[in-house]
């Protein structure tokens, strides 16, 4: 059961999600509060979301479906539990509590880290199907896997600048940075142990093809309903606006250098 393949393809999966604590370096480059940072980094924030919902998970999505039930009930699937997604993000979005943390930040913005938190774990739920696509891939073939867990290291590197940005600004501690990025990242490997144990039964395209789905909702809610209209809340809105178009561009722009 412990083959060599396993242990590479977890190892694998595991660098590639802990790619993700390279994007909270960037908290250690800056030095002082900067609303309009604060600003663009929510949108850069809501523009990976985006494309990473759009780009990468929903075309999977409705991928697994088709091959299972056809083009048309595919894409109907696809929509049925993105929708479910949304409403599941909603529902988070209603048992998160809406005070920060540390309310340095003051006023209107004092939900900078819920904010984070949130993302956090809407990042999470995101690298679990991915930690699953890392380990299939590489347990199949070790040449193809390496290479898809390259392209998902590159893209988990923005999104651990998506956690750290919010949670640094409201708590002003890189020690929770930190510890919120790696909880991010962590969750690829947690969803290649699943691939390899409690799924290996059940694992089939029509079950990924609804953790492709519902991550893609979750992920769309939290960038819309959550970091656009908070990336505009500072005043600095062309700043969010060419950030969260510079957050769509970078993603697709990572699969072609991977």
């Amino acid at each position: 059961m412990w083959t060599e393949n396993v242990f590479h393809a977890l190892l694998i999966s595991t660098a590639a999600g802990l790619a993700t604590l390279a994007g909270a370096v960037i908290i250690y480059i800056i030095k002082d509060k900067n609303e309009r940072l604060i600003s663009a980094s929510l949108g850069l924030a809501a523009g990976v979301m985006i494309c990473v919902a759009f780009h990468d998970l929903w075309p999977h999505s409705e991928a697994y479906f088709t091959a299972v039930c056809g083009e048309q009930m595919g894409l109907v699937w696809a929509v049925v539990f993105l929708v479910t997604g949304v409403l599941l993000a909603a529902l988070l979005d209603r048992l998160v509590p809406h005070e920060a943390e540390n309310n340095a930040l003051g006023g209107e913005h004092h939900d900078l880290f819920r904010l984070g938190f949130i993302s956090m774990i809407a990042i999470g739920l995101h690298n679990l199907p991915e930690g699953m696509a890392t380990f299939i891939a590489n347990y199949e073939n070790a040449g193809v896997g390496t290479t898809v867990a390259l392209a998902i290291a590159l893209h988990n590197i923005p999104e651990g600048i998506t956690v750290a940005m919010p949670i640094y600004f409201s708590t002003h501690s890189k020690s929770k940075t930190l510890f919120y990025t790696f909880l991010a990242g962590i969750a690829e490997p947690v969803g290649a142990l699943i691939a390899f144990s409690l799924l290996r039964i059940f694992l089939n395209d029509f079950t990924m093809g609804i953790v492709f789905a519902i991550a893609a909702g979750i992920m769309l809610y939290i960038a819309i309903e959550e970091l656009l209209p908070s990336s505009r809340q500072y005043g600095y809105k062309r700043a969010a606006l060419i950030a969260t178009f510079a957050g769509i561009t970078i993603m697709p722009l990572v699969h072609l250098i991977s």
